[in-house]
Protein backbone atom coordinates (compact mmCIF):
# COMPACT_ATOMS: atom_id res chain seq x y z
CA UNK A 1 0.00 0.00 0.00
CA UNK A 2 1.88 3.38 -0.71
CA UNK A 3 1.98 6.04 1.20
CA UNK A 4 0.97 9.57 -0.27
CA UNK A 5 3.41 12.54 0.88
CA UNK A 6 0.24 14.57 1.38
CA UNK A 7 1.90 17.08 3.57
CA UNK A 8 2.87 19.83 1.08
CA UNK A 9 -0.67 19.52 -0.93
CA UNK A 10 -2.25 19.63 2.27
CA UNK A 11 -0.32 23.23 3.85
CA UNK A 12 -1.49 24.79 0.21
CA UNK A 13 -5.33 23.05 0.02
CA UNK A 14 -6.11 20.56 2.77
CA UNK A 15 -9.95 19.77 1.21
CA UNK A 16 -8.37 19.58 -2.66
CA UNK A 17 -5.80 17.67 -1.28
CA UNK A 18 -8.10 14.84 -0.01
CA UNK A 19 -10.32 14.91 -3.27
CA UNK A 20 -7.33 14.42 -5.04
CA UNK A 21 -6.45 11.73 -3.34
CA UNK A 22 -9.32 10.05 -3.02
CA UNK A 23 -9.76 9.71 -6.37
CA UNK A 24 -6.66 8.89 -7.43
CA UNK A 25 -6.73 6.17 -5.65
CA UNK A 26 -10.31 5.03 -6.89
CA UNK A 27 -11.61 4.57 -3.57
CA UNK A 28 -9.23 2.33 -1.94
CA UNK A 29 -7.71 2.95 1.62
CA UNK A 30 -4.39 5.08 1.53
CA UNK A 31 -2.16 6.28 4.00
CA UNK A 32 -1.21 10.22 4.30
CA UNK A 33 2.33 11.08 4.42
CA UNK A 34 1.77 14.25 7.45
CA UNK A 35 5.29 14.57 8.22
CA UNK A 36 5.79 12.21 11.18
CA UNK A 37 1.92 11.03 10.88
CA UNK A 38 0.37 8.57 8.38
CA UNK A 39 -2.96 8.49 9.09
CA UNK A 40 -5.15 6.43 7.15
CA UNK A 41 -7.33 7.86 4.67
CA UNK A 42 -11.18 6.23 3.50
CA UNK A 43 -13.30 7.39 1.13
CA UNK A 44 -15.62 3.89 0.18
CA UNK A 45 -18.87 3.99 1.08
CA UNK A 46 -18.68 0.27 2.09
CA UNK A 47 -15.59 0.93 3.86
CA UNK A 48 -17.13 4.34 5.74
CA UNK A 49 -20.21 2.11 6.71
CA UNK A 50 -17.59 -0.46 8.23
CA UNK A 51 -16.05 1.75 10.22
CA UNK A 52 -18.98 4.07 11.49
CA UNK A 53 -21.74 1.46 11.61
CA UNK A 54 -20.68 -1.97 11.18
CA UNK A 55 -17.42 -2.17 13.55
CA UNK A 56 -18.13 1.31 15.22
CA UNK A 57 -16.98 -0.10 18.59
CA UNK A 58 -13.47 -0.48 17.21
CA UNK A 59 -13.25 3.19 15.97
CA UNK A 60 -14.26 5.17 18.68
CA UNK A 61 -13.07 9.19 18.47
CA UNK A 62 -10.36 9.03 19.93
CA UNK A 63 -9.45 11.80 22.47
CA UNK A 64 -5.57 11.71 21.27
CA UNK A 65 -6.66 13.36 17.36
CA UNK A 66 -6.19 16.32 16.95
CA UNK A 67 -10.09 17.04 16.31
CA UNK A 68 -11.55 15.01 19.06
CA UNK A 69 -8.89 16.54 21.94
CA UNK A 70 -9.82 20.44 20.87
CA UNK A 71 -13.71 19.52 20.98
CA UNK A 72 -13.74 17.65 24.31
CA UNK A 73 -12.50 20.84 25.58
CA UNK A 74 -15.09 22.76 24.32
CA UNK A 75 -18.07 20.08 25.34
CA UNK A 76 -16.44 18.36 27.79
CA UNK A 77 -17.97 14.65 28.68
CA UNK A 78 -21.39 14.27 27.05
CA UNK A 79 -23.53 13.68 24.22
CA UNK A 80 -20.38 14.38 21.95
CA UNK A 81 -18.33 11.67 24.81
CA UNK A 82 -18.09 7.83 23.87
CA UNK A 83 -19.23 4.47 25.87
CA UNK A 84 -21.30 4.81 28.61
CA UNK A 85 -21.27 8.76 28.90
CA UNK A 86 -22.42 9.06 25.54
CA UNK A 87 -25.21 6.75 25.68
CA UNK A 88 -26.78 8.57 28.76
CA UNK A 89 -26.42 11.78 27.00
CA UNK A 90 -27.95 10.42 23.97
CA UNK A 91 -30.91 9.11 26.06
CA UNK A 92 -31.52 12.13 27.73
CA UNK A 93 -31.25 14.21 24.53
CA UNK A 94 -32.29 12.05 21.72
CA UNK A 95 -36.46 12.33 22.93
CA UNK A 96 -36.07 15.69 22.46
CA UNK A 97 -35.04 16.41 18.70
CA UNK A 98 -37.46 13.41 17.66
CA UNK A 99 -39.55 14.09 14.51
CA UNK A 100 -42.67 14.91 16.42
CA UNK A 101 -41.17 17.01 19.04
CA UNK A 102 -39.50 19.60 16.38
CA UNK A 103 -42.25 19.68 13.90
CA UNK A 104 -44.66 21.20 17.00
CA UNK A 105 -41.42 24.29 17.44
CA UNK A 106 -41.88 24.65 13.17
CA UNK A 107 -44.45 27.55 14.25
CA UNK A 108 -42.25 29.15 16.97
CA UNK A 109 -39.03 29.16 15.00
CA UNK A 110 -41.00 30.64 11.31
CA UNK A 111 -42.24 33.50 13.15
CA UNK A 112 -38.34 34.34 15.07
CA UNK A 113 -37.02 33.73 11.40
CA UNK A 114 -39.57 35.84 9.84
CA UNK A 115 -38.96 38.51 12.59
CA UNK A 116 -35.00 38.22 12.27
CA UNK A 117 -35.23 38.40 8.67
CA UNK A 118 -37.72 41.61 8.39
CA UNK A 119 -35.06 43.11 9.63
CA UNK A 120 -33.24 43.41 6.65
CA UNK A 121 -35.75 46.25 5.16
CA UNK A 122 -33.95 48.65 6.97
CA UNK A 123 -30.27 48.14 4.02
CA UNK A 124 -32.56 46.55 1.42
CA UNK A 125 -32.47 48.66 -1.63
CA UNK A 126 -29.67 51.37 0.26
CA UNK A 127 -26.92 49.60 -1.54
CA UNK A 128 -25.42 48.87 2.16
CA UNK A 129 -23.17 45.71 1.62
CA UNK A 130 -23.86 42.65 4.34
CA UNK A 131 -21.67 39.82 5.52
CA UNK A 132 -24.73 37.20 4.83
CA UNK A 133 -22.34 35.46 7.18
CA UNK A 134 -23.12 37.38 10.09
CA UNK A 135 -26.78 38.18 9.56
CA UNK A 136 -27.30 34.23 9.14
CA UNK A 137 -25.68 33.65 12.37
CA UNK A 138 -28.15 36.40 13.93
CA UNK A 139 -31.22 34.45 11.97
CA UNK A 140 -29.93 31.31 13.05
CA UNK A 141 -29.43 32.57 16.51
CA UNK A 142 -33.01 34.04 16.31
CA UNK A 143 -34.73 30.57 15.85
CA UNK A 144 -32.43 28.28 17.60
CA UNK A 145 -32.32 29.93 21.36
CA UNK A 146 -36.06 29.94 20.68
CA UNK A 147 -35.94 25.99 20.72
CA UNK A 148 -32.92 25.59 22.98
CA UNK A 149 -33.91 28.25 25.85
CA UNK A 150 -37.03 30.22 25.22
CA UNK A 151 -36.65 33.76 26.14
CA UNK A 152 -33.91 33.21 28.70
CA UNK A 153 -30.42 33.84 26.68
CA UNK A 154 -30.89 36.98 24.58
CA UNK A 155 -30.02 37.34 20.68
CA UNK A 156 -27.19 39.91 21.75
CA UNK A 157 -25.59 36.92 24.14
CA UNK A 158 -26.94 34.47 21.39
CA UNK A 159 -24.54 35.98 19.33
CA UNK A 160 -21.53 36.19 21.74
CA UNK A 161 -21.81 32.42 21.68
CA UNK A 162 -21.51 32.19 17.97
CA UNK A 163 -18.74 34.48 17.26
CA UNK A 164 -16.82 32.61 20.26
CA UNK A 165 -17.16 29.20 17.91
CA UNK A 166 -16.30 30.96 15.13
CA UNK A 167 -13.36 31.77 17.11
CA UNK A 168 -12.84 28.23 18.36
CA UNK A 169 -13.13 26.39 15.39
CA UNK A 170 -10.57 28.70 13.92
CA UNK A 171 -8.44 28.48 16.67
CA UNK A 172 -8.08 24.93 16.15
CA UNK A 173 -6.70 25.00 12.55
CA UNK A 174 -2.93 24.78 13.42
CA UNK A 175 -3.42 21.96 15.34
CA UNK A 176 -5.77 20.12 12.48
CA UNK A 177 -2.76 20.80 10.37
CA UNK A 178 0.10 19.25 12.81
CA UNK A 179 -2.12 16.44 14.39
CA UNK A 180 1.05 14.84 15.53
CA UNK A 181 1.82 17.87 17.78
CA UNK A 182 0.91 16.92 21.72
CA UNK A 183 -1.75 18.97 23.26
CA UNK A 184 0.73 20.23 25.86
CA UNK A 185 2.70 21.96 23.21
CA UNK A 186 1.17 25.59 22.94
CA UNK A 187 0.13 26.03 19.31
CA UNK A 188 -0.93 29.17 17.83
CA UNK A 189 -4.47 29.80 18.50
CA UNK A 190 -4.67 28.08 22.40
CA UNK A 191 -5.44 31.36 24.33
CA UNK A 192 -7.88 32.37 21.56
CA UNK A 193 -9.71 28.93 21.78
CA UNK A 194 -10.14 29.04 25.56
CA UNK A 195 -10.97 32.56 25.97
CA UNK A 196 -13.52 31.11 24.09
CA UNK A 197 -14.78 28.69 25.57
CA UNK A 198 -14.60 30.76 29.19
CA UNK A 199 -17.21 33.22 27.07
CA UNK A 200 -19.67 30.61 26.21
CA UNK A 201 -19.49 29.87 30.00
CA UNK A 202 -20.00 32.97 31.35
CA UNK A 203 -22.78 33.09 29.19
CA UNK A 204 -24.58 29.98 29.96
CA UNK A 205 -23.46 28.31 33.20
CA UNK A 206 -25.78 31.36 34.79
CA UNK A 207 -29.07 30.88 32.85
CA UNK A 208 -28.22 26.69 33.63
CA UNK A 209 -28.27 27.30 37.22
CA UNK A 210 -31.42 29.42 37.31
CA UNK A 211 -33.23 26.75 35.39
CA UNK A 212 -32.00 23.90 37.93
CA UNK A 213 -33.33 25.83 40.73
CA UNK A 214 -36.60 26.81 38.83
CA UNK A 215 -37.07 23.89 36.19
CA UNK A 216 -40.36 25.47 35.23
CA UNK A 217 -42.58 23.68 32.84
CA UNK A 218 -41.45 25.03 29.39
CA UNK A 219 -41.06 22.71 26.44
CA UNK A 220 -37.64 24.79 25.54
CA UNK A 221 -34.60 22.30 25.53
CA UNK A 222 -33.23 23.67 28.79
CA UNK A 223 -36.17 23.82 30.67
CA UNK A 224 -36.68 19.74 29.77
CA UNK A 225 -33.25 18.66 30.71
CA UNK A 226 -34.05 20.60 34.16
CA UNK A 227 -36.35 18.20 34.33
CA UNK A 228 -34.67 15.19 33.35
CA UNK A 229 -33.50 12.04 35.57
CA UNK A 230 -30.42 10.30 34.51
CA UNK A 231 -30.42 7.08 36.67
CA UNK A 232 -32.90 8.23 38.97
CA UNK A 233 -31.35 11.53 39.90
CA UNK A 234 -31.86 14.98 38.39
CA UNK A 235 -28.72 15.53 35.85
CA UNK A 236 -25.92 18.02 37.47
CA UNK A 237 -24.83 21.16 36.16
CA UNK A 238 -21.66 19.57 34.45
CA UNK A 239 -24.08 17.30 32.64
CA UNK A 240 -26.73 20.05 31.66
CA UNK A 241 -23.19 22.17 30.44
CA UNK A 242 -21.74 19.67 28.26
CA UNK A 243 -25.55 18.17 26.38
CA UNK A 244 -26.61 21.78 25.75
CA UNK A 245 -22.70 23.47 24.68
CA UNK A 246 -22.66 20.68 22.77
CA UNK A 247 -26.13 20.92 20.85
CA UNK A 248 -25.67 24.39 20.51
CA UNK A 249 -22.44 24.79 18.97
CA UNK A 250 -23.43 21.53 16.46
CA UNK A 251 -26.79 23.22 15.63
CA UNK A 252 -25.97 26.88 14.90
CA UNK A 253 -22.69 26.13 13.50
CA UNK A 254 -24.05 23.60 10.48
CA UNK A 255 -26.78 26.14 9.77
CA UNK A 256 -25.41 29.05 9.56
CA UNK A 257 -22.09 27.83 7.83
CA UNK A 258 -23.80 25.45 5.26
CA UNK A 259 -26.08 28.51 4.18
CA UNK A 260 -23.53 30.87 3.61
CA UNK A 261 -22.47 28.43 0.60
CA UNK A 262 -25.61 29.00 -1.02
CA UNK A 263 -25.36 32.86 -2.60
CA UNK A 264 -22.23 32.20 -4.48
CA UNK A 265 -23.61 28.78 -5.60
CA UNK A 266 -26.96 30.72 -6.72
CA UNK A 267 -24.88 33.46 -8.55
CA UNK A 268 -23.14 31.18 -10.61
CA UNK A 269 -26.05 29.38 -11.35
CA UNK A 270 -28.64 31.66 -12.48
CA UNK A 271 -31.20 28.33 -13.75
CA UNK A 272 -30.78 26.95 -10.41
CA UNK A 273 -32.12 30.57 -8.44
CA UNK A 274 -34.40 31.18 -11.11
CA UNK A 275 -36.36 27.56 -10.20
CA UNK A 276 -35.70 27.93 -6.28
CA UNK A 277 -36.89 31.53 -6.69
CA UNK A 278 -40.03 30.40 -8.54
CA UNK A 279 -41.09 27.56 -6.24
CA UNK A 280 -40.66 29.84 -3.28
CA UNK A 281 -42.61 32.48 -5.01
CA UNK A 282 -46.12 29.65 -5.65
CA UNK A 283 -46.07 28.24 -2.48
CA UNK A 284 -45.06 31.04 -0.49
CA UNK A 285 -47.62 33.45 -1.91
CA UNK A 286 -45.68 36.43 -0.41
CA UNK A 287 -47.08 35.66 3.11
CA UNK A 288 -44.43 34.79 5.82
CA UNK A 289 -43.42 30.97 5.71
CA UNK A 290 -45.30 28.56 7.46
CA UNK A 291 -45.24 25.20 8.86
CA UNK A 292 -47.75 23.62 6.14
CA UNK A 293 -45.20 25.52 2.93
CA UNK A 294 -42.21 23.23 4.08
CA UNK A 295 -43.70 19.92 2.33
CA UNK A 296 -44.13 21.94 -0.63
CA UNK A 297 -40.82 23.38 -1.13
CA UNK A 298 -39.61 20.18 -2.91
CA UNK A 299 -36.86 21.44 -4.90
CA UNK A 300 -35.32 24.07 -2.01
CA UNK A 301 -35.04 20.87 -0.49
CA UNK A 302 -33.43 19.34 -3.41
CA UNK A 303 -30.57 22.60 -3.34
CA UNK A 304 -30.06 22.31 0.05
CA UNK A 305 -28.98 18.10 -0.54
CA UNK A 306 -26.62 19.18 -2.76
CA UNK A 307 -25.45 22.35 -0.86
CA UNK A 308 -24.67 19.67 1.80
CA UNK A 309 -23.01 17.33 -0.94
CA UNK A 310 -20.22 19.84 -1.26
CA UNK A 311 -20.21 22.10 1.56
CA UNK A 312 -20.72 19.60 4.52
CA UNK A 313 -20.07 21.36 7.98
CA UNK A 314 -18.63 18.60 9.24
CA UNK A 315 -15.93 17.56 6.23
CA UNK A 316 -13.81 15.76 8.57
CA UNK A 317 -14.26 12.85 10.59
CA UNK A 318 -11.06 10.93 12.15
CA UNK A 319 -11.36 7.62 14.44
CA UNK A 320 -8.78 5.58 16.50
CA UNK A 321 -8.46 1.95 15.96
CA UNK A 322 -8.85 -0.03 19.17
CA UNK A 323 -7.70 -3.40 17.50
CA UNK A 324 -5.94 -3.91 14.66
CA UNK A 325 -8.01 -4.45 11.37
CA UNK A 326 -8.42 -5.36 7.64
CA UNK A 327 -10.04 -2.72 5.87
CA UNK A 328 -10.12 -3.09 2.03
CA UNK A 329 -7.75 -5.72 1.85
CA UNK A 330 -5.40 -3.06 3.93
CA UNK A 331 -4.28 -3.79 7.49
CA UNK A 332 -4.88 -1.41 10.08
CA UNK A 333 -2.51 -1.29 12.87
CA UNK A 334 -3.82 -0.72 16.23
CA UNK A 335 -3.83 3.09 17.55
CA UNK A 336 -3.68 3.57 14.05
CA UNK A 337 -5.49 6.93 13.08
CA UNK A 338 -8.50 6.69 10.32
CA UNK A 339 -9.59 9.51 9.15
CA UNK A 340 -13.34 9.69 6.96
CA UNK A 341 -14.26 12.51 4.76
CA UNK A 342 -17.91 13.31 3.89
CA UNK A 343 -16.36 16.63 1.72
CA UNK A 344 -13.87 13.95 -0.11
CA UNK A 345 -16.24 11.06 -0.42
CA UNK A 346 -19.19 13.40 -1.34
CA UNK A 347 -17.08 15.14 -4.42
CA UNK A 348 -15.36 11.58 -5.80
CA UNK A 349 -16.07 10.76 -9.67
CA UNK A 350 -16.17 7.20 -8.40
CA UNK A 351 -19.61 7.92 -6.64
CA UNK A 352 -20.84 11.15 -8.42
CA UNK A 353 -19.59 10.78 -12.00
CA UNK A 354 -17.32 12.47 -14.11
CA UNK A 355 -19.33 16.32 -12.64
CA UNK A 356 -18.84 15.16 -9.21
CA UNK A 357 -18.20 18.58 -8.48
CA UNK A 358 -20.65 20.65 -10.40
CA UNK A 359 -23.45 21.49 -8.24
CA UNK A 360 -27.31 19.77 -9.74
CA UNK A 361 -29.56 20.07 -7.16
CA UNK A 362 -31.19 16.92 -9.61
CA UNK A 363 -29.24 14.29 -7.99
CA UNK A 364 -31.75 14.43 -5.55
CA UNK A 365 -35.09 14.65 -7.10
CA UNK A 366 -37.56 12.14 -5.70
CA UNK A 367 -36.96 8.70 -6.52
CA UNK A 368 -33.69 9.02 -8.55
CA UNK A 369 -31.21 9.79 -5.37
CA UNK A 370 -31.62 6.19 -3.94
CA UNK A 371 -30.88 4.42 -7.29
CA UNK A 372 -28.21 5.89 -8.39
CA UNK A 373 -25.69 5.92 -5.72
CA UNK A 374 -24.46 3.95 -2.83
CA UNK A 375 -26.50 5.11 0.11
CA UNK A 376 -23.24 5.99 2.27
CA UNK A 377 -21.68 8.17 -0.73
CA UNK A 378 -23.58 10.74 1.24
CA UNK A 379 -23.00 11.23 4.80
CA UNK A 380 -23.11 14.96 6.06
CA UNK A 381 -24.83 14.13 8.61
CA UNK A 382 -22.57 11.14 9.65
CA UNK A 383 -24.47 7.81 10.11
CA UNK A 384 -24.48 4.42 12.45
CA UNK A 385 -25.30 5.28 16.50
CA UNK A 386 -23.16 8.70 16.31
CA UNK A 387 -25.69 10.50 13.50
CA UNK A 388 -26.30 13.79 14.27
CA UNK A 389 -29.32 14.15 16.66
CA UNK A 390 -29.96 17.92 14.93
CA UNK A 391 -30.29 16.58 11.39
CA UNK A 392 -33.94 16.92 11.33
CA UNK A 393 -34.05 20.46 12.95
CA UNK A 394 -31.39 21.55 10.21
CA UNK A 395 -33.60 20.81 7.68
CA UNK A 396 -36.39 22.56 8.96
CA UNK A 397 -34.87 25.30 10.20
CA UNK A 398 -32.55 26.11 6.65
CA UNK A 399 -35.67 25.31 4.44
CA UNK A 400 -37.47 28.39 6.69
CA UNK A 401 -34.44 30.43 6.27
CA UNK A 402 -34.13 30.14 2.43
CA UNK A 403 -37.70 30.54 2.20
CA UNK A 404 -38.23 33.19 4.15
CA UNK A 405 -35.27 35.10 2.39
CA UNK A 406 -35.87 34.64 -1.02
CA UNK A 407 -39.42 35.49 -0.95
CA UNK A 408 -38.56 38.78 0.28
CA UNK A 409 -35.02 39.61 -1.08
CA UNK A 410 -32.86 39.77 -4.38
CA UNK A 411 -29.33 39.80 -4.13
CA UNK A 412 -26.55 40.72 -5.77
CA UNK A 413 -22.90 39.70 -4.60
CA UNK A 414 -19.84 41.89 -4.60
CA UNK A 415 -17.57 38.93 -5.11
CA UNK A 416 -19.68 36.30 -7.48
CA UNK A 417 -16.61 34.07 -7.12
CA UNK A 418 -17.32 30.95 -5.40
CA UNK A 419 -14.75 31.65 -1.92
CA UNK A 420 -12.49 28.27 -1.55
CA UNK A 421 -12.70 26.58 1.71
CA UNK A 422 -10.75 27.84 4.99
CA UNK A 423 -9.09 24.85 7.19
CA UNK A 424 -11.10 25.03 10.28
CA UNK A 425 -12.88 22.46 12.21
CA UNK A 426 -16.28 22.69 10.46
CA UNK A 427 -16.39 23.69 6.98
CA UNK A 428 -16.18 27.85 6.02
CA UNK A 429 -15.53 29.84 3.33
CA UNK A 430 -12.17 31.74 3.11
CA UNK A 431 -13.33 35.16 2.68
CA UNK A 432 -17.01 36.93 3.70
CA UNK A 433 -19.41 36.29 1.55
CA UNK A 434 -21.17 40.04 0.74
CA UNK A 435 -23.72 41.30 -1.10
CA UNK A 436 -26.49 43.95 -1.74
CA UNK A 437 -30.17 43.36 -0.89
CA UNK A 438 -33.30 44.60 -3.02
CA UNK A 439 -36.87 43.68 -1.75
CA UNK A 440 -38.83 41.70 -4.14
CA UNK A 441 -41.96 42.67 -6.02
CA UNK A 442 -44.79 40.08 -6.36
CA UNK A 443 -44.64 37.92 -9.32
CA UNK A 444 -40.98 38.57 -10.29
CA UNK A 445 -39.51 34.95 -10.09
CA UNK A 446 -36.27 35.05 -11.84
Amino acid sequence: MPVWKALPQAIRGAHQALVDVGNASGGEVVRLGLGVSSPYLVTNPEHVQQILQDRAANYPRGDDTALWRSVRKLVGDGILAEGETWMASRKTLAPLFRRGRIDGLIEPMAEAIDEATSRLDEVAGTGTVVDIGAELSRIVCAAIMRVFFDSRVSVDDALRIMAAQEAIVTAMAPRLLAPFVPWWVPMPGDRRFHRAVQTIDDILLPVLREALRQPGDGDDVLSTLARARRDGQPLTERQMRDDLVSMVAVTTETSYVVLTWLWPVLANHPDVASRLYAEIEHVVDGGPVRAEHLPQLTYTKMVLDELLRLYPAGWIVPRRAMAPDVLGGVRIDKGATVILSPYTTQRMTAYWGPAAEVFDPERFAPGRADAERHRHAYYPFGIGMHRCLGEHLFHLEALLIVASLLSKFDFTLTDESVPGPRVAASLRPRRRVELTLTRLERSVAR
